[in-house]
């Protein structure tokens, strides 16, 4: 059996009208062969916000442990979830400048459900053709629509 079989594999994305603004984040998960998709959003939220939430989202649905592939056009989350949290946690959530982390409850959100799994973070650009990553940005997109009433449930 090809291992990439046992891979969960989340193709995580959020958008938002205004930065601040309406928000929307989306999310399709792929497993043997199987999918499942998923978006939301919030009325008075930020970009980096909406990230993070569709990978907490996308993590929560998994009801095992699992082998997880998170791909994320956002560096902010690949490089947080990578590089910088343990860093912001060792200094109490603040930032090498000693800084409050912004969006720490998501960030901590964030850590709770990845450390439920095996997560490897990869970065995709944006808007680059990628079919996963152009799916999770259309129902980011979706949710934003909805959020803003343009979308019945």
């Amino acid at each position: 059996m090809n291992d990439m079989q046992n891979w969960v594999e989340i193709y995580a994305d959020g958008a938002c009208k205004g930065n601040p603004g309406a928000g929307g984040w989306g999310v399709l998960l792929q497993y043997q062969g199987r999918e499942k998709t998923m978006f939301g959003g919030d009325l008075d939220t930020t970009n980096n916000r909406m990230e993070l939430t569709a990978v907490i989202r996308g993590l929560e649905a998994l009801t095992r442990p699992s082998k997880v592939k998170v791909y994320t056009d956002s560096s902010y989350v690949q490089k947080g979830m990578s590089e910088w949290l343990s860093n912001w946690k060792a200094k109490g959530w603040r930032t090498a400048d000693k800084k409050p982390v912004k969006n720490a409850d998501l960030w901590a959100l964030l850590d709770t459900q990845a450390q439920r799994h095996q997560v490897e973070w990869v970065w995709v650009r944006g808007h680059a053709g990628n079919d996963g990553n152009e799916r999770a940005d259309a129902l980011a997109n979706q949710g934003v629509a909805q959020i803003l009433g343009t979308v019945s449930q």
